[in-house]
Parts: C-alpha cells; sequence; structure tokens
C-alpha cells in the first residue's frame, strides 16, 4: 500500500513496506547503536577482559551457522542467504533466559546480554559490506554533512534531543543515497551519542536543591512572579534532563516505541509466510529452509561452545566467576534465536518470493526450536543442581 509524505510540490511516495522496514526499523538500529555505546563505555565490552570472551564466541557463532548452511547451499542464489542464520535476537533471547528466575547466575546474563550485543555489530558489519548496493558519493558526501552537523551541535553542548531530528534526517537521507541500507544510519547516530552528560558548573542534584531552596526563600511563588518563576523551572527542566547522560536518556525514551511499536510492526509485515507461494519443492527451497533451521538450531550452539572453548583452552580467556560449561551451552542454544535480524538479513538476501518464504520458515521454525531447546536445558540444569535433598541453587556450579 502506498504512503506519500510531502510539503507542497515536494513528495515522497512509497510503499508502506518501505516506511517500516526502512525508516522505522532506524530507530531499532538507533537503540542498537546507543546499547554497543554503552556497552563499549562503561558495560561488558569496557575492556579487554571482559570483551574478549564474548567476542570470541561470537565470532564462533557466525562462522558455524554460515559453513552449515553453505553447505547445504552450494548454489549462489541459494548462498546469498549465508548470514541469515548468523545474528542473535536480544529481546527474545533475554526473555527466554529470563523464564528461567534468579537461580541462573547474573554472569550468565552478563555473558549472554554482550554476545548478543556483538552478534549485533557483526550483523550490522555484514549488511554494510555485502548486502549493501555500490556505495554512491554523493551520498556519502550527504551523510558526512548530516554527521558533521551532529558532531557541531555536540561540541556547542546542544543537549535537547529534537535539535538533532534535523541532522540525523540528513544521515539517513544521506545513507538511503549510497545505496547501503539506510537503517545504518541509525547505527552510526546510535554509536556518535554521548555517553555522558553536558559539563555544567554545578551537578544536576545540587542545581535543583538550590533552586528549590530559593524558591522557598522567596516570594515568587506567592506573588506569581512568572517571569521568575519560568526562569527557575528552566533551570529544573535542564538539571532533570541532564541527570542521566544523553545515551542512556534517549535510549530509555524510544525503549517502549521500539519494544511495542517498531517491533511488532515489523513481526507483522515481515514474519508472515505466503502459503500460496511456500512451495518448498521447487528451485530447491527446502535446501533454504533446513539450511537455516539446522545452522540456528546446531551451527549457533556448536560455534559458541567450541568457541569458547578453544579460548579457554588457550588460555586466551576465563569464564567469569559463578560460571561453568553448563551455563555456557544454556547461552549458546539461546544464541540461536534469531527472529528479528535473521528475518531482516533473510529480506536484503532474496528477492526471491519463494526463498524468502523457505528462509522465513526456517527461521521461524528454528528460532522456537533453540528456544524449547534453551529452555529444556535451563531446567534440567536447575533440578540437577537442586537435588533431592537440596532445594537452594548453587549458582557456583551453573
Amino acid at each position: 500500500m502506498p504512503l506519500s509524505i510531502g510539503i507542497g510540490d515536494l513528495v515522497l511516495s512509497t510503499s508502506l513496506h518501505f516506511w517500516i522496514n526502512d525508516a522505522l526499523m532506524t530507530f531499532f538500529f538507533l537503540v542498537v547503536g546507543m546499547e554497543i555505546r554503552r556497552e563499549i563505555h562503561e558495560g561488558a565490552l569496557s575492556t579487554r577482559n571482559q570483551a574478549m570472551l564474548p567476542v570470541i564466541a561470537a565470532v564462533g557463532g557466525v562462522i558455524v551457522p554460515a559453513l552449515i548452511f553453505l553447505s547445504l547451499n552450494t548454489d549462489a542464489v541459494h548462498a546469498r542467504g549465508w548470514a541469515v542464520p548468523t545474528a542473535t535476537d536480544i529481546a527474545f533471547a533475554v526473555g527466554v533466559l529470563a523464564l528461567l528466575g534468579r537461580s541462573i547466575p547474573i554472569n550468565v546474563r552478563v555473558f549472554l546480554l554482550a554476545l548478543a550485543i556483538m552478534d549485533d555489530v557483526i550483523a550490522v558489519v555484514i549488511i554494510a559490506f555485502f548486502y549493501s548496493g555500490g556505495l554512491q558519493i554523493g551520498g556519502l558526501i550527504v551523510a558526512s554533512l548530516g554527521i558533521l552537523m551532529v558532531l557541531g551541535f555536540q561540541r556547542l553542548g546542544v543537549g535537547s534531543a529534537f535539535a538533532y531530528v534535523l541532522p540525523s534526517a540528513v544521515v539517513w537521507t544521506g545513507f538511503l543515497m549510497t545505496g547501503a541500507h539506510p537503517t545504518l544510519a541509525g547505527v552510526a547516530l546510535g554509536l556518535l551519542t554521548p555517553v555522558r552528560s553536558i559539563l555544567v558548573r554545578e551537578h544536576p542534584f545540587e542545581v535543583m536543591s538550590h533552586v528549590l531552596r530559593e524558591l522557598r526563600s522567596t516570594v515568587a511563588v506567592a506573588t506569581k512572579d512568572t517571569h521568575r518563576l519560568a526562569s527557575r523551572l528552566r533551570q529544573l527542566r535542564l538539571a532533570h534532563r541532564e541527570i542521566l547522560p544523553p545515551a542512556m536518556r534517549v535510549q530509555t525514551a524510544l525503549h517502549p516505541w521500539v519494544a511495542y511499536g517498531v517491533m511488532p510492526l515489523f513481526a507483522l509485515a515481515n514474519a508472515g509466510v505466503s502459503l500460496e507461494v511456500a512451495n518448498l519443492t521447487s528451485g530447491g527451497a527446502h535446501l533454504v529452509m533446513v539450511g537455516v533451521g539446522l545452522a540456528l538450531v546446531a551451527g549457533k550452539p556448536i560455534g559458541i561452545v567450541g568457541a569458547t572453548w578453544l579460548a579457554v583452552r588457550l588460555g586466551l580467556c576465563q569464564l567469569a566467576p559463578g560460571m561453568s560449561w553448563n551455563g555456557v551451552v544454556l547461552v549458546g542454544l539461546l544464541g540461536g534465536i534469531g527472529f528479528t535480524m535473521s528475518i531482516f538479513i533473510a529480506m536484503l538476501a532474496f528477492s526471491n518470493e519463494g526463498l524468502l518464504n523457505a528462509a522465513k520458515l526456517g527461521v521461524l521454525s528454528g528460532s522456537l526450536l533453540a528456544a524449547m531447546l534453551g529452555l529444556s536445558w535451563g531446567i534440567a540444569c536447575v533440578r540437577r543442581l537442586r537435588g533431592p535433598q537440596d532445594n537452594s541453587c548453587s549458582n557456583s556450579q551453573y
């Protein structure tokens, strides 16, 4: 269905599908970019020792599924889907892990989150290099101009998120003009979002306390001195805004819209499989479905666990305290849940509707089976740790 947006004679008319996949999904990638930026600054990717293990595990979880898919799909057209089973869906994987309750050690959750974030980083790089057309210089110039505007605003100390709407739109337009997927603009903007609040002479809490004390000690409220009250309220709003750094503030504001708006719209627009064209017997479509499903269910855990074991065996890194190989296997199984990003890559990889439907069936069935296997493994581990006599779960052995 066409959807048009325009001002005067300047009209942009394209499909609703475009607005969902290329425009709204930019906000999803913006949140992903800010999550990566925060993890690099102060999270699981902030130091070499913390980042090494999830990085190695993520690389293994990308290579092995890709090899499994390519071993079953040697045709050039089918082989374009090699990256479909390489990504992990953060929301669903963490959601399934949450079903196991608090018996799961915190380091298992951190490892899964860091692994999924690295998967997203690799998926973004794959989209940029393998699923974008030849880059147009004019688009790169426009995108660079938008990025310079963003950096210029930050240099001037502009803290309002609304001020960055125009330069962000310029960056998105530039990426669209280059031939790269425009949602990559979201990642770029997310990585540019500051992780520190704007430097002011006083801490935001001190400013708020100072303004409140001043209002109590003056007659501005009693006399309804609107000019003075408006000035103090502006100070309060600024201090309230700067309590959280921009990356955290924008991510917190966007998260419910992305989680409950963008993602369901994306699922409704893309996850459906047309039964009329889902003929798996023609053109080797069944190999695409089996390749994707097998790569998610088997390739992901083999790659993640195998790479982790090799890294620990070679002394490159070690498991976090409180985490055993049972936890690594659990993370590997949950890593096979690749719903959102996998479907997104599938739509970039296949223009043939039959192959696209086969890939979607592989993603949906593989992700569902991976979730069931991960949940079953986690429940079995928890019960085994509790034992027939001890009802307490020892996290140190998980």
